[in-house]
């Protein structure tokens, strides 16, 4: 709950989730795999790249509206997929899906949640009728079960169907072996019933590690997905040009440029660094292309955007504001950053989302006095 000190960054947040969670539940919501190489450079690289403002320029009005697989939206930040909200606060995903609503945004609710599909996007029509919700895949080696999920989702309303394409084993996460954690005992998996249950694979331990992922997904397996449901694909986990091709190739609609926020394979690069090359690959297509990983400001939203992104998902801020105040919580953990997007914005001199593009960012490298001593000579 909040107390005297009134956050006024994500990092203020954080500290202030680390203050309220136990040690165990907010290593599993922090920590990413192994030395945290790749967790630390999604922030990195944001640091990596300026902006270059333009001046004089007319920013009275700014609009950071935009449009997501032709569905509009009051932000271009959106809320990543994540797991166990009640692990953060009871509401648990009734509050973060409530919360995006009110503010006119997108949440992928994930397959692993505590409360069902059909709990969350009722929270979100309690708040407005035009709630975008989209819904997060894993495929499981029970392919009917994945069948039933993925039919349900479009029956209740959601909107696209985000496919976990860069998990087919569980990350090495060294914070959660080392505190044991699991799934308090008294939550489950609000998307599966008792009869999908296998022993104690959906609780406690079980849950976490989630062993019915199933590791031989391969690209022949999104025909199977399009022909159970008519709403649109998108990958999420993607993070080469030659994948992008070929998502293009098997008729999805979206691409989120994402390494897991750096909880599956470390020594990755960042998101950041790879999204100009996915961008690139879905140039003259219909294929929207966005971005997660290590978004902390709304600088760091420019960037991306700058960089081509259609828009950006965040995970954990929006679970450090669940910890630290609900509903209420989140609200003001995107608050903030439309706050600063917008401040961004008019600093840098421009007015829509449209219009940022990546004549305002430069890498760091550009501005350094090596470079300047060169072009002299």
């Amino acid at each position: 709950m909040p107390n005297h000190f009134q956050p006024i960054t994500i990092d203020d947040f954080e500290a202030l989730a680390q203050k309220s969670l136990n040690a165990a539940i907010f290593g599993y919501f922090s920590s990413g795999a192994d030395s945290e190489m790749t967790l630390q450079r999604n922030r990195q690289a944001y640091d990596q790249l300026l902006i270059r403002p333009k001046i004089l320029v007319d920013v009275e009005k700014i609009d950071i509206s935009t449009t997501i697989l032709g569905q509009h939206i009051q932000t271009p930040i959106g809320f990543s997929p994540t797991a166990f909200h009640q692990m953060a606060h009871d509401d648990g995903e009734l509050a973060t899906a409530r919360a995006s609503a009110s503010l006119g945004t997108c949440y992928c609710a994930a397959t692993y949640s505590n409360y069902s599909m059909d709990d969350i996007q009722k929270a979100a029509q309690s708040i407005s009728k035009d709630a975008l919700q989209w819904f997060q895949l894993y495929v499981e080696k029970d392919r009917e079960v994945t069948a039933k999920l993925v039919r349900h989702c479009e029956k209740v309303g959601y909107k696209a169907l985000v496919v976990t394409v860069d998990r087919p084993r569980l990350g090495r996460r060294l914070i959660d072996t080392r505190t044991g954690f699991k799934l308090p005992s008294h939550l489950r998996l609000g998307n599966f019933s008792n009869e999908d249950d296998d022993d104690d694979a959906r609780t406690g331990e079980g849950a976490y590690l989630t062993g019915h992922i199933d590791a031989s997904l391969s690209w022949a397996d999104l025909a199977w997905l399009r022909s159970l449901s008519s709403l649109p694909i998108v990958l999420k986990g993607i993070f080469r040009a030659e994948d992008a091709r070929l998502a293009i190739q098997h008729g999805v609609s979206g691409l989120i440029v994402s390494n897991h926020g750096g909880r599956q394979l470390d020594g990755c690069p960042a998101t950041l660094e790879v999204l100009p090359e996915i961008v690139d690959a879905c140039k003259n297509t219909n294929v929207e292309v966005y971005i997660d990983g290590g978004i902390r400001k709304g600088t760091d939203v420019f960037k991306a955007l700058a960089l081509g992104a259609r828009a950006v998902f965040i995970g954990r801020p929006v679970l450090w504001g669940l910890a630290y105040d609900g509903e209420n919580g989140i609200k003001r953990v995107l608050n903030h950053l439309n706050y600063d997007l917008r401040l961004a914005m008019a600093l840098a001199g421009t007015t829509s989302i449209d219009s940022i593009s990546s004549d305002y960012v430069v890498p760091s490298s550009y501005y350094s006095f090596e470079n300047k001593i060169k072009s002299k000579l």
